[in-house]
């Protein structure tokens, strides 16, 4: 598709963002140096921070103008876990599993343990920096951005109002997006946007420079490619060095042996099949442990002393 074809079937292109959007909001192990490809904004001493970017469409080749997925970021005996979860491809994941069963156990404590072990949402897009008090030489350019629930959800409004009287918007549209106003607040010890929002609808160049940034942007369907995640096993051996192995398999033989020793007692059922198979996808169903917010980085700095 080229640059005159993107602006044409901006209509359809919507259409496939809005289901996207819809779909994700109901549902490589890290570098030894940063990415230069993604942007951060920049914080004062006190954590707050201000900028003002735009959310681009689609790179060439790719449908879709942003990418999600999950990781674990929790430290053990044996240092730290800080790997993306094969949950994000549709995989088993070894630390998903252990929370699942620790979830179930009954034990208040083995839920906080899963709590502190939840696996955290984040999004990827391309984006064009507009202000970057922080750091001016970022502004004009192309950088990925990786950001939280908080912020998608900000995006999913713009593109799904709520009231009649008010239009929805691609926000990642060169033609008639909006400019996002970024306000980093530090509460309570956590990054807070609650403040930020998109500004009105506008263009964000001519037709000739909207066409240069799109062919700088980056690919993101590579970001969530099978062969940059560690394999099942690669993982499971991870998370047993940082839980200290015995500890981890005799906890989860433990919760595993307590389940298949209770015997239900032999009476007839007091609830119907449809219940029944109710009350089982119920108890089927494990909790995701999503976290809005966005604490990678600390982790990483702690994983790094």
């Amino acid at each position: 598709m080229d640059f005159a074809q993107l602006k044409s079937n901006r209509k359809s292109s919507f259409d496939k963002l809005t289901a996207a959007a819809e779909k994700v909001s109901g549902n490589q192990s890290q570098s030894n140096g940063p990415d230069e490809r993604f942007w951060k904004p920049t914080v004062d001493k006190a954590g707050n921070g201000s900028a003002i970017i735009r959310f681009l469409p689609a790179p060439q080749g790719e449908d879709v103008p942003f990418v999600r997925y999950w990781d674990h970021g929790f430290q053990g005996p044996g240092g730290w876990y800080i790997e993306k979860s094969l949950t994000s491809i549709g995989l088993d994941d070894p630390v998903g599993e252990l929370n699942s069963k620790l979830w179930n156990s009954g034990n208040d404590a083995d839920k906080e343990t899963a709590r502190k072990q939840k696996r955290r949402l984040h999004y990827v897009s391309n984006i064009y920096v507009v202000s970057d008090p922080g750091n001016p030489s970022n502004e004009g350019k192309v950088f990925l951005y990786e950001y939280g629930k908080k912020i998608f959800d900000k995006i999913n409004d713009l593109m799904h109002p709520q009231f009649e009287d008010e239009d929805a918007v691609n926000p990642f549209d060169f033609w008639e997006g909006a400019n996002f106003r970024l306000r980093i607040r530090q509460v309570e010890g956590y990054r807070n946007y609650d403040k930020s929002a998109f500004d009105s609808p506008s263009r964000l160049s001519d037709d000739d420079e909207m066409e240069q940034v799109w062919k700088t942007e980056y690919p993101l369907a590579e970001l969530v490619d099978a062969k940059n995640f560690k394999s099942y096993e690669e993982l499971q051996q991870k998370l047993n060095r940082v839980l200290g192995g015995a500890q981890v398999q005799s906890r989860a033989e433990e919760v595993e042996a307590e389940e298949e020793a209770w015997t239900p007692p032999a009476r007839e059922p007091m609830v119907t099949s449809g219940v029944m198979s109710g009350v089982a996808a119920v108890e089927k169903a494990a909790p995701t442990f999503e976290d809005d917010d966005d604490s990678l980085d600390f982790f990483k700095k702690l994983a790094d002393e």
